[in-house]
């Protein structure tokens, strides 16, 4: 649950609000409380504002006293602590029947604010789907602002890629991209099955929590936004979001589309290929994962470099090359060539699919054959039937070959006075 910032800059908050600004705050927290409902807003507009009806999609969140969480939390004691971002520091509790939560706690001198908690309360209230975090509850007690999740158990995807101890092992390719696909179903479920639909603007390597059977959950809604409406093709808003992950388009505009969200998920993309973070200061020229990468994304010959060296090549060449087509496809300039949320679902099925699983070579002569294309420390199964070998080599044609044509269609299409959702 990593922390929030503006692309450029640091996000700044008043030392003090006035009157006014908390009552209304207060009036908003009062209506929670009393009917769990979302809110839809226009474009341009964040979700607290015009209230829609509660539906059967809808959460009604436990409302928890302050006392609970501290109890349920020793007291925010350090044992309990779990990290920390933008919002504040999250601990990990036990409230009744023994459940396991999450507890966030807002710190007031933040760069997140009373408008992101009740943004997220409201979101979470409504967005229900396997590949988001639950929540709980929260609490609003006086000037205390807490929310309380599910606990996920192996903590953020971007301690797996980044903290790994020289004792660990790093997550292997099977994992990864059941972690990318999973993602990918929790961002399609906000552009295209929620009603109102939703643009995430942060997702980010620290915002994909896995549970003990690494099955990944988007978390941190606080700057979501409420997709376009009418003949709107963008929300205009103030840039928010982290560096290294922010769309450029997005970034110098302020226009935020669902190709905002894709353009993130491939820079997800690549910290799972790469092991690298998506802006580094350690790297010096380096430090930003795209401009390094942009240029190995174009030449096939240099795909074996954005390998991230701890998986020591145990990886399957073929899909690797489709993974960094879909990465380069998702992380295009222009917008409207950049898949949408579906395709890329469709894709990271297909992928995820087919299992890695390093075998012992079959010997001729005393000489190990290799299989053409993969890389030089993967070892390959013999497929039982010739005919099965060819049907997966078939199956990876088609798929290259429809992605091929959907981009030749894209380019090939007249431009459109807005940017494309």
């Amino acid at each position: 649950m990593g922390s929030s910032c503006p692309c450029f800059g640091s996000r700044k908050k008043g030392k003090e609000k006035s009157v006014k600004r908390r009552d209304e705050e207060n009036k908003n927290l009062k209506s929670v409380k009393n009917t769990n409902d979302v809110s839809e807003s226009s474009p341009g507009n964040g979700p607290e504002e015009n209230p829609v009806e509660e539906g059967e999609s809808s959460h009604k969140a436990r409302i928890f006293t302050f006392r609970e969480l501290a109890t349920a939390t020793k007291s925010f004691r350090d044992e309990t602590f779990i990290g920390q971002g933008g919002f504040g520091i999250v601990y990990k509790g036990i409230i009744r029947e023994n459940q396991v939560v999450a507890v966030k706690r807002l710190d007031t001198t933040g760069v997140q604010g009373e408008k992101e908690f009740l943004v997220e309360v409201l979101m979470l209230s409504l967005l229900r789907h396997p590949n988001l975090v639950s929540m709980i509850g929260y609490c609003a007690e006086g000037d205390q602002r807490l929310l309380v999740y599910e606990y996920m158990a192996l903590g953020s995807l971007e301690s797996h890629l980044h903290d790994v101890s020289p004792d660990e092992e790093p997550l292997d390719w099977n994992t990864r991209m059941i972690i990318a696909c999973g993602s990918a179903k929790g961002l399609h479920y906000l552009h295209d099955e929620a009603k109102p639909s939703v643009i995430y603007r942060d997702l980010k390597a620290s915002n994909i929590l896995l549970d003990e059977d690494f099955h990944p959950k988007l978390s941190d809604f606080g700057l979501a936004k409420f997709g376009p409406t009418g003949d709107q093709s963008y929300v205009a808003t103030r840039v928010m979001g982290t560096q290294g992950y922010c769309a450029p388009e997005y970034a110098t505009s302020g226009k935020l589309t669902k190709r905002s969200d894709i353009y993130s998920f491939g820079v997800v993309l690549l910290e799972l290929i790469t092991g690298r973070k998506a802006y580094d200061d350690k790297r010096g020229p380096e430090k930003l994962l795209v401009d390094w990468a942009r240029p190995m994304l174009r030449d096939k010959r240099s795909f074996p470099r954005l390998v991230d060296p701890g998986l020591k090549g145990k990886y399957p060449g073929s899909c690797l090359a489709m993974v960094i087509e879909l990465t380069a496809m998702c992380l295009r300039e222009e917008p409207r060539q950049r898949p949408n949320a579906g395709d890329i679902v469709a894709a990271l099925e297909f992928l995820s699919s087919k299992q890695y699983s390093p075998k012992v070579l079959n010997t001729v002569n005393n000489r190990t054959e290799m299989e053409s294309g993969e890389t030089p420390n993967e070892t390959r199964a013999i497929l039982p039937k010739e005919s099965v070998r060819e049907r997966a080599v078939a199956e990876a044609k088609l798929w290259g070959e429809t992605w091929r044509q959907r981009r030749q269609s894209e380019q090939n299409s007249p431009k459109e006075p807005h940017i494309g959702l």
